[in-house]
């Protein structure tokens, strides 16, 4: 079973995508990280995230997976995922290995932007999340200082924003929810209560006889 979990960054997808594969003992697959590991190797490379041949030969480079997960979690890294990631042959050579990952058995949960829409498109259950602009950047501020790191509201919205721009505007795999996704806004829920609702859905699904 492939449930994806997509919508734009801060809405709360990463943190449902994990509850439900921990609970459901599915794997887990963050899609976003892979680019952000591509453009990790980008900034320190001091290339331009923008050209796409470059970017694309970092996405085939295998030392790209050797990066610690907190290297990954800078804006700087974030901005420059969203740069690669409208490349469609930075796309294209990630694709196998996340529609390998998400065959795996019993089950697999994907978190990312495309997830329902283009790397498993036949996904039994598809969520798209969405909170509005103004929470997603309270919550990524609330995260940075906590993190001990210095960081503006505004600016943090106006990323968002603009990161919001580019995955939407893009011509490979645009951000937007798949026909068949099921909208979760989780702008004033609790984590525990949108993993409530998926789950219920989830269960549905697999077990319609139990309805």
């Amino acid at each position: 079973m492939i449930v994806t979990v997509d919508g734009p960054a801060a809405a709360g997808k990463g943190t449902l995508a994990r509850a439900l594969a921990e609970r459901l003992g599915f794997h887990f697959l963050d899609t976003g990280s892979l680019y952000r590991r591509v453009g990790l190797f980008m900034v320190q490379a001091g290339k331009d995230p923008g050209h796409e041949e470059t970017a694309a030969l970092a996405a085939a480079d295998p030392r790209i997976m050797d990066f610690a997960d907190e290297d990954l979690r800078t804006e700087a890294v974030a901005s420059a995922a969203s740069q690669v990631s409208v490349h469609p042959r930075v796309r294209a050579s990630l694709l196998a290995f996340q529609r390998t990952f998400a065959a795996q058995e019993p089950g697999a949960v994907l978190d990312g932007r495309d997830a329902g829409t283009v790397i498993c498109p036949g996904a039994a259950v598809k969520f798209f999340v969405i909170a509005t602009a103004e929470e997603r950047a309270r919550r990524r501020y609330v995260e940075l200082r906590a993190a001990g790191k210095d960081a503006s509201y505004d600016e943090v919205l106006a990323d968002l924003q603009a990161r919001d721009a580019r995955d939407q505007a893009r011509t490979a795999a645009p951000l937007k929810p798949a026909e068949d996704a099921v909208i979760l806004d989780t702008t004033t829920l609790h984590p525990n209560e949108v993993l409530a609702m998926a789950l219920a859905l989830i269960y549905l699904r697999r077990d319609p006889q139990e309805s």
